[in-house]
């Protein structure tokens, strides 16, 4: 049995797969990841019903996205994992998009795009073909640094995730670009099965200081 964990977003979710079933739940959809997330898992397995000892695997989500979301989902996943004897595998917030886009078949080059507030994006360019290969690594990027990026390629571009809607209008000056929003949480427990185990801890992907110490910093410049 594999439970897997989405906090990285506003969105937090948790789900259950074994055997031919599969189920899962949003379990809140306004930051409440402290409250909700161990309650959420707990009436699934209930309602499965399993106990915590069936899970064989729990695969979590550990960005990047908000850095709140990101430190329960992870910190949760690994004291389930350490607990139970479970095994530990983390899959990135970017991979979870472009897989999701992959299984409802869009196919070429696609940008996996997390809105990470302040007016910034994390991004990751993918191409998917039979796999989903990713071209580069994550990184922040402001919306028009990332549209000026990518209006110079010949051929279309898929933006996906809740970054491309928010910023629609500026990615969708590129020629020939597509923002998608693809179903969220839901990839995580689809990619469950087939993830790879980490071969080190897996730790919060944050890719940029936290928002309290950013304003903190603004706020004791002289």
């Amino acid at each position: 049995m594999i439970l897997s964990i989405e906090t990285a977003t506003t969105a937090c979710a948790a789900g259950l797969a074994g055997g031919q079933r599969s189920v899962e739940a949003l379990l809140a959809s306004d930051r409440r990841h402290v409250e909700v997330l161990v309650p959420g898992i707990q009436g699934l397995l209930a309602a499965w019903p399993a106990t915590l000892r069936d899970v064989s695997r729990i695969v979590v989500d550990y960005g990047p996205g908000l850095f709140t979301g990101l430190r329960v989902g992870v910190a949760t996943a690994r004291a389930l994992a350490e607990a139970t004897g479970a095994e530990l595998v983390g899959v990135t917030s970017l991979e979870v998009y472009a897989t999701q886009a992959a299984a409802r078949g869009v196919t070429g080059a696609v940008v996996a795009v997390v809105d990470g507030r302040r007016g910034e994006l994390f991004a990751q360019p993918f191409a998917l073909g039979d796999e989903v290969e990713a071209l580069d690594a994550p990184r922040v990027v402001t919306p028009r640094d990332l549209a000026e990026h990518w209006a110079g390629g010949a051929s279309p571009v898929t933006f996906v995730g809740d970054g491309a809607i928010r910023y629609a209008r500026d990615l969708g000056a590129v020629p020939a670009a597509t923002c998608l929003l693809v179903p969220w949480p839901s990839p995580v427990t689809a990619m469950a099965i087939g993830a790879r185990r980490e071969a080190a801890p897996v730790h919060p992907l944050y890719l940029r200081e936290a928002d309290a110490v950013a304003n903190f910093a603004t706020r004791s410049r002289p």
